[in-house]
């Protein structure tokens, strides 16, 4: 088994590390602060080929593969998630099911537009009434000669209020229940689309979530992506890829919390001599690091398994697990070695503890992971 990276994808997280500690890292609690969207980063990111980067050359994109996307959202989250839960949507949401499912004609005018055309991506299934149940969805979409109408909302939806491109979900047969759900790519710009409600979330701040609204909205008939009533198989193939990109923004989270109470740990005088020279504060990082690079491999594990065309349904959802909770456990733990600092916004930590939260509930809570390992070992 080889565990060592290709030179490529170390080129990948040396420019991203690089980026993200120059672009990203600055403007990371202002971002939060002030809830918003970091629009020139994610520019700059678009500029660097980052945005559509496991795109084709041909395409646009930068031709990456799928580890070398991961390390990118990894290294992003490290100092702020919210930019890596924007580039993991577009990336993985967006441009990954045209990029599988699309005709070529969709692929020539969408892929483009979505790298060299710095054109935003999002992904739109989740309903008031249809989270985790799909089948339940009451978005709608009916042939009209030679174009679809929808009429429905999303809710939730990463990039919403940015976004120029979308990958939605409606029914377009009731009776047939999942078989029933097609597919459709969705530009705002579109007669019958509209934002509606602006979340205002308890983390990911500058990640921008909204409910999308169709009113008669209409779609041509060829932006119909994959074959009519196959919505849900590549809605579950998406997300199969989107939980990497989420275990990805999980572990960088994770990494942060650790480096920022590493340094903290070390200048923080109690009883005489800095609190990293404590068994105790040593005991817990040794946890921390085991987690981390154990959330390391199994994420790194799920990437390879894609990239080689296996079935990775479980190894991705085993990352999302496992890395998910290792967030939320790390960023807590390093709460606590700040003290009474940590609850203050003085220091990233609650950011990131804030921010951790969200990997276990999106795309898929942690009950679903168990739900997809368990349905598919037993």
């Amino acid at each position: 088994m080889e565990f060592e990276l290709t030179r490529e994808q170390e080129l990948v997280r040396k420019m991203m590390r690089e980026f993200t500690e120059t672009q990203v890292k600055p403007i990371a609690a202002e971002t939060d602060k002030t809830s918003t969207y970091p629009r020139e980063t994610i520019e700059k990111l678009f500029d660097l080929g980052v945005m559509g980067m496991i795109v084709p050359e041909a395409y646009g994109g930068a031709g990456a593969d799928d580890l070398a996307g991961a390390i990118a959202i990894e290294e992003l989250s490290k100092q702020c998630a919210s930019t890596g839960d924007i580039v993991a949507t577009h990336n993985g949401l967006c441009c990954g099911p045209i990029l599988q499912h699309g005709t070529e004609e969709q692929k020539k005018k969408y892929l483009p537009m979505l790298t060299t055309g710095h054109h935003v991506g999002a992904f739109a299934l989740t309903e008031p009434n249809a989270g985790s149940d799909a089948s339940k969805g009451q978005t709608e979409a009916r042939l009209e000669g030679d174009h679809w109408v929808l009429n429905g909302s999303k809710i939730f939806i990463t990039n919403g209020y940015v976004a120029d491109v979308f990958v939605v979900f409606a029914m377009t047969d009731k009776s047939k229940g999942t078989k029933g759900i097609s597919a459709f790519i969705v530009e705002s710009s579109y007669p019958g689309f509209s934002v509606g409600k602006h979340e205002e979330k308890m983390g990911l701040h500058g990640s921008p979530t909204a409910e999308i609204v169709f009113t008669d909205c209409i779609v041509p008939k060829e932006n119909l992506l994959g074959r009519e009533g196959k919505g849900f198989s590549i809605a579950m193939q998406t997300l199969d890829g989107g939980r990497i990109g989420i275990a990805a923004q999980a572990l960088g989270i994770a990494q942060g919390a650790m480096a920022e109470a590493m340094d903290f740990t070390k200048t923080r005088v109690q009883f005489g001599k800095p609190i990293d020279k404590f068994q105790n504060t040593q005991f817990v990082f040794a946890d921390m690091y085991m987690g981390i690079q154990a959330g390391q491999l199994l994420t790194y594990k799920a990437a390879a398994s894609k990239m080689a065309g296996k079935r990775f349904t479980v190894d991705a959802a085993c990352a999302k697990l496992f890395c998910s909770e290792l967030a939320m456990k790390t960023t807590v733990k390093a709460l606590q070695m700040f003290g009474g600092y940590g609850y203050t916004r003085d220091y990233p930590i609650e950011r990131m503890m804030r921010d951790a939260k969200i990997t276990e509930i999106y795309e898929g809570t942690s009950e679903i992971q168990r739900v997809v390992i368990s349905g598919n070992i037993l």
